[in-house]
This record gives structure tokens, C-alpha cells and sequence, in this order.
């Protein structure tokens, strides 16, 4: 009995102990209260099952042989190895191909962590940082995680920039040019006046923005408080490699750096982001092609009583005339094509669509007249 007597206290303070635990939560504050950021729905095993996936904005073909052929080459022995840390044969490549000192490009993995590098370099707890609404919701997530004030101003109706966003000071500031999910283009002399009046850090993401007419880039030159980012998870067929890059001024690339994982980007990533940016002309062939079926697609479904946005990149929003959006959306997802739906006030009327290839656009298109008209397949 005596010593039962001295367990069971011991037993005791463990279940408080387990309670407690419950209870708390290891997080800092701000952590335990956000949402992370939601990607696209993507089944598992989704290419073996049949579904049609225009819900992440892949592009729909695949990369030039160039990349493929310099993958093969560098899966040898040196993988052993520590990447490039600065990954230089990818600077080179960007200042090659986009006509900017090398020293004023970060590389990231994937878009997103130049984004965060950014966030993580320049925003301070409590400190302001602007953003539209609707946009990329990633921006919230690195505000937060931060500790900043994240300030949101809405969008009008047709997705335009209201006057009040520019008059608001910010430590710093995201801005995706063409935005989504609606692929409008802002005007080059808005975001040159969003520099000059921010009072902090601009980010002008363009992960879409060879897709569109015009871009930014020339801007990094007249303002030394701008990054431009750039993805090629979309025009270069590299999602499932994650690697993209920003364009700065020296001192503002040289201060993101000092927050940059050491070994950020992995080898064969580095390898294939040399080898596609060395071959533009490929992709530009694939380019010109998305955006025809980009436009084929908006006058289809503008055809079938839908409301299009003017896109600008390699989706297309757009509001079902028929049935409400997220109705369309159960139908869609029921014959295993996945678009992405927003329920929040601003996008709850409509769908967002990536481009997909030829094959899957006409199936897309199919299967919409199918459900409009109440046929059974």
C-alpha cells in the first residue's frame, strides 16, 4: 500500500501534465492565430486516375529537351555535393536573358522563398505591410508569420487598383503583375507611382508576367526600393523543381542575402533552370501557344453566357452564367476536372481556370455544355 501511495501522486501530476500540454501551445502568438497558406486540391496518383488538373497554373507542356538532356547528364556521382550556394550559372543565365547585372539577382526555391526572403530581410514585428484584395494569399502568410500589421485594400469590382492603396504607407508591399485570380495587368506608371509613394520595399511579383504584353523590369534601374520577382514554375515547365529568382538593386539583393538559406537551391534544379533559360526561344514557341488558347477559351465560354475577365497570364477567371460558381465547381470536379474556387466575398462568384493544352481545354469545354444542358456522359 505504502508504496502505491508515493505512485500514484507521480501519476497524477502526469495526467495534469498531459492537460496542460493540451492547453498550451509551443507556437509564438501570432503563429498559433494565422492560417497557412491552402495550394490547389491535387489527388494522389492524380495522372494514373484521369483527372484534368487546371486548378495550380502548371504550364500545360512539357520543358525543352535541353533541360531534360542536362538532367540526365548531372544525375552522376555529384549530387554527393553541396549545390552552388549562390547559384551562379543561374544568375548568369537571368542576366543573360533578361539584360541585368548578375550581383542583382537572388535565387530562390521556387518564387515563394524570394517572397519570404524579402518578408523575413525587410518587415519587422508590427510593422505595415500593403497588399490588394483578392490577390496571392501567400503575402498574408509571410506578413503574419512576421508579426506585421498586414493591411489589405480591396480591389474595385472589374479588379482595378483604388486610388486609397496608393496613400497608404508601408514597410513593405506586395503587388502580383498580372494579379490573381483575375489576370488583370496593372499600368507600368502605377507601379513606378507605388514606388515612389510606398515610403518602403516594393515587391512587384511577376511569376505570370510572360504571359502579358508588358512588365516592370525596367523599373529596377530608377527605383532602388523595388524587387521584381520572377517564377519558372509556369513559362519554363519547372514547378516540380521549385526554383525561381528576384531582380533588385546590389543593396537590396545583397541584404536579402544575409536571410537566405545556405544551400538554398538544389542542384539539379540549378542544372535545369540553366539549361531552359538558355533556351528561350522553346518556350517562347510554347508562350504564344497558351495564349492563343487562352484567348480561344475566354470567347468559348463568353460564347456560352459566361462572364471572362481580360486575362493576362496563363488562367483566366471567369463567372458561370448558368449555375453558381461554386455549384460548377462540384459538377467540374465530379467528371475529374479540378479548377480552383474561392469562397470569399470578392471571388465567391467565379472560377479560376488554368490554360491547359489543347486536348484539355476542348474536354474542359465539353463537359461544361454537358452540365449546362443536362446531359449524362
Amino acid at each position: 500500500m505504502g508504496s502505491r501511495a508515493r505512485i500514484y501522486p507521480v501519476i497524477l501530476s502526469k495526467k495534469l501534465l498531459t492537460q496542460r500540454r493540451k492547453e498550451m501551445s509551443y507556437f509564438r502568438d501570432n503563429i498559433q492565430q494565422m492560417e497557412g497558406y491552402s495550394p490547389g486540391f491535387q489527388p494522389h496518383h492524380w495522372r494514373d486516375e484521369g483527372w484534368i488538373k487546371l486548378n495550380t497554373n502548371e504550364d500545360p507542356f512539357p520543358p525543352s529537351p535541353k533541360v531534360l538532356e542536362a538532367l540526365r547528364e548531372a544525375i552522376d556521382g555529384r549530387i554527393r555535393f553541396y549545390p552552388d550556394s549562390d547559384a551562379k550559372s543561374v544568375r548568369e543565365a537571368v542576366a543573360r536573358v533578361y539584360g541585368v547585372d548578375e550581383e542583382c539577382v537572388i535565387v530562390g526555391n521556387g518564387c515563394d522563398e524570394v517572397l519570404s526572403i524579402a518578408a523575413r530581410a525587410v518587415l519587422g514585428e508590427g510593422e505595415v505591410m500593403l497588399m490588394t484584395r483578392p490577390t496571392y494569399t501567400l503575402y498574408r502568410v509571410l506578413g503574419h508569420i512576421q508579426g506585421a500589421k498586414v493591411l489589405e485594400v480591396p480591389l474595385n469590382s472589374d479588379f482595378s487598383l483604388r486610388e486609397e492603396f496608393f496613400s497608404q504607407k508601408a514597410k513593405l508591399t506586395f503587388i502580383s503583375n498580372p494579379n490573381p485570380p483575375s489576370g488583370i495587368l496593372y499600368e507600368k506608371a502605377d507601379m513606378e507611382r507605388l514606388c515612389e509613394e510606398s515610403g518602403g520595399v516594393v515587391v512587384i511579383d511577376e511569376a505570370y508576367a510572360d504571359f502579358a504584353d508588358r512588365n516592370c523590369l525596367g523599373l529596377v534601374e530608377k527605383q532602388d526600393n523595388l524587387v521584381i520577382t520572377r517564377s519558372l514554375s509556369k513559362y519554363m515547365s519547372l514547378a516540380g523543381l521549385r526554383i525561381g529568382f528576384g531582380i533588385a538593386s546590389r543593396d537590396l539583393i545583397g541584404g536579402m542575402k544575409k536571410v537566405k538559406d545556405s544551400y538554398n537551391v538544389n542542384c539539379l534544379s540549378q542544372v535545369a533552370a540553366a539549361a531552359a533559360l538558355d533556351d528561350v526561344g522553346y518556350y517562347s514557341d510554347k508562350m504564344k501557344e497558351i495564349r492563343r488558347e487562352r484567348d480561344s477559351l475566354t470567347e468559348k465560354l463568353r460564347q456560352l453566357g459566361w462572364k471572362v475577365f481580360p486575362s493576362h497570364a496563363n488562367f483566366i477567371f471567369a463567372l458561370p452564367a448558368q449555375l453558381h460558381a461554386s455549384e460548377m465547381y462540384e459538377e467540374l470536379f465530379r467528371k475529374k476536372i479540378l479548377v480552383r474556387y474561392f469562397d470569399t466575398p470578392e471571388t465567391k462568384d467565379g472560377l479560376r481556370i488554368t490554360i491547359g493544352n489543347p486536348e484539355e481545354n476542348r474536354r474542359l469545354l465539353e463537359v461544361i455544355r454537358a452540365i449546362i444542358g443536362g446531359e449524362k456522359e
